[in-house]
């Protein structure tokens, strides 16, 4: 499944943001902040997030992959109170050749059986993906 749209900012200022993984709360509206485990910094391959509410993992996503060039992360739930069993996330920034503007694309893959992957994959859609790319672009447009 994948959610997309343009935003009115140049593809590196949308970067400079999401590359950053400890800080989605930075510009998702109501994400609670984040902590990255074990010291390791937060663009560092490999590295946890991991995030809680009123002191209980909501989530913990470990950084598979992060690529300047392509303006790429790529992220995997290790923990998750949802129940997103197998879930990997990829982020991608690409310029908008008319303006500066960029195409923002949350890409999500998860295991779930055929009686609930329709229930996730719009828990995923409603629930994170379009009102994370909203927050991004008020964030960024205003």
């Amino acid at each position: 499944m994948t959610v997309s749209t343009v935003i009115g900012a140049s593809a590196d200022e949308v970067w400079a943001l999401l590359r950053d993984f400890e800080r989605m709360d930075a510009w998702f509206e109501g994400m609670p902040p984040s902590v990255i485990e074990d010291g390791l910094a937060s663009t560092q391959v490999g590295c946890v997030r991991r995030i809680e509410v009123d002191g209980q993992v909501m989530a913990r996503e470990r950084l598979v992959a992060l690529d300047d060039a392509a303006r790429r992360q790529v992220y995997a739930v290790v923990e998750s109170v949802f129940g997103l069993n197998g879930y990997t996330g990829t982020i991608t920034v690409t310029p908008v050749t008319d303006g500066d503007r960029a195409l923002v694309e949350w890409t999500g893959v998860f295991e779930a059986d055929a009686a609930d992957a329709e229930a996730t994959a719009a828990m995923l859609r409603d629930s994170i993906y379009l009102p994370g790319l909203e927050s991004l672009r008020k964030h960024l447009e205003d």
